[in-house]
C-alpha cells in the first residue's frame, strides 16, 4: 500500500540508467509511489516503458519548453554520449501523434513536462523566436492534454505571465492538472488556483524559506509531494543524487509550513493525487 506520492520525477534518466531498479525498490520499501514525467521523445516512452514494469508508478509524457529549440545539454537526462548531445543541439518539433498514441497508454497519467521557461534560452538567438517555438509546443500539449483527458503538468520558470496569459486564452474545456515546483508569486498562485491547478513542492523547501508564504495560502486540497530527482536533493541529503525515496522529507516540511501533523499531509496529498491523476492506490 502507498504512503507517499513523488508526482513528478524523472528514475527514467540516464543518471540512473545503472540502478533505477533499486532506486525504485528503495521507494518501494517505504510505499512511496511516483510518476515518472517525460521531457521530450525518448524521456517520455522510456517513462512508459519504466510504468508497465510495477505498480504504483506512472508516466507523463511530453515536451519540455527548453527543448522546443537549441538547448542546455543536461547529461543526468539524456546521457553524454553524441545522439544526445546531436538532440540538445537542434532541439525537437512536437510530434502530436507520436505522443498522442504515448498518452493513451493506460499507466500515462498526465501531459508535459510542457510550458515556458524564459531562464534556460539559448544565448545570442531571437529571444521572441524562442518564446514563440516554446508557445506552440505548448499549445499543442494543452490540446492533446483535452483529446485524452488527461491532466497537464507544467514547467514554468520566470514566465508565469505568460503561461497565465496563454491558459487565459485556452480555457475551452482546459484539463486543469499540476504545476510543477511552483515560484511564482502569491497572485499566480490565487490566478491558477481559480483556473483549477494543483501545486508541487520538492527538496527546495527543505533548505530555503523562500516558498513558505505562498505554501501558506494554497489549500491543503490542491498541494502535491515531489522530487524532481535527480534534482534539488533535500535536506538532511544534500550532496547526494536525489531519488524518489526522498519524498519523505519533502511531506514532513510541507506539515510543518501548514502547521498540521505529517500524518494529516501524507494523506492529504495521497487523496489529491488520486484525484487529479484520476487514479487509486
Amino acid at each position: 500500500m502507498l504512503k507517499f506520492f513523488d508526482a513528478h520525477t524523472h528514475v527514467q534518466f540516464a543518471a540512473y540508467a545503472s540502478d533505477f531498479q533499486e532506486v525504485i525498490g528503495r521507494a518501494y520499501a517505504h510505499g512511496v509511489g511516483m510518476v515518472n514525467v517525460g521531457t521530450q521523445k525518448d524521456t517520455s516512452r522510456r517513462a512508459v516503458e519504466v510504468a508497465h514494469n510495477y505498480d504504483g508508478v506512472y508516466a507523463a509524457v511530453g515536451l519540455h519548453p527548453i527543448h522546443t529549440v537549441k538547448s542546455y545539454h543536461d547529461a543526468q537526462e539524456l546521457g553524454d554520449n553524441s545522439d544526445a548531445k546531436g538532440f540538445t543541439s537542434r532541439g525537437e518539433d512536437f510530434d502530436y501523434d507520436y505522443y498522442k498514441q504515448l498518452a493513451l497508454d493506460s499507466k500515462v497519467v498526465a501531459i508535459g513536462e510542457c510550458g515556458f521557461d524564459f531562464f534556460r534560452q539559448e544565448q545570442g538567438a531571437n529571444r521572441e523566436a524562442q518564446i514563440e517555438r516554446q508557445k506552440e509546443a505548448f499549445i499543442k500539449q494543452i490540446e492533446l492534454s483535452r483529446e485524452v483527458k488527461k491532466p497537464l503538468m507544467i514547467h514554468c520558470r520566470e514566465a508565469f505571465s505568460d503561461l497565465i496569459s496563454v491558459l487565459k486564452a485556452n480555457p475551452h474545456n482546459l484539463k486543469p492538472g499540476i504545476i510543477h515546483f511552483f515560484s511564482g508569486t502569491k497572485e499566480d498562485a490565487k490566478q491558477l488556483l481559480d483556473m483549477g491547478f494543483y501545486f508541487t513542492f520538492g527538496g527546495v523547501i527543505t533548505f530555503t524559506r523562500d516558498y513558505d508564504d505562498v505554501i501558506k495560502i494554497i489549500p491543503l486540497d490542491r498541494i502535491l509531494s515531489e522530487t524532481d530527482a535527480p534534482y534539488v536533493t533535500p535536506v538532511p541529503h544534500r550532496g547526494k543524487r536525489n531519488e524518489p525515496l526522498y519524498v519523505i522529507e519533502v511531506v514532513k516540511k510541507l506539515a510543518e509550513i501548514k502547521n498540521v501533523s505529517e500524518e494529516k499531509m501524507r494523506v492529504q496529498i495521497l487523496r489529491n493525487s488520486e484525484q487529479v491523476f484520476n487514479i487509486q492506490f
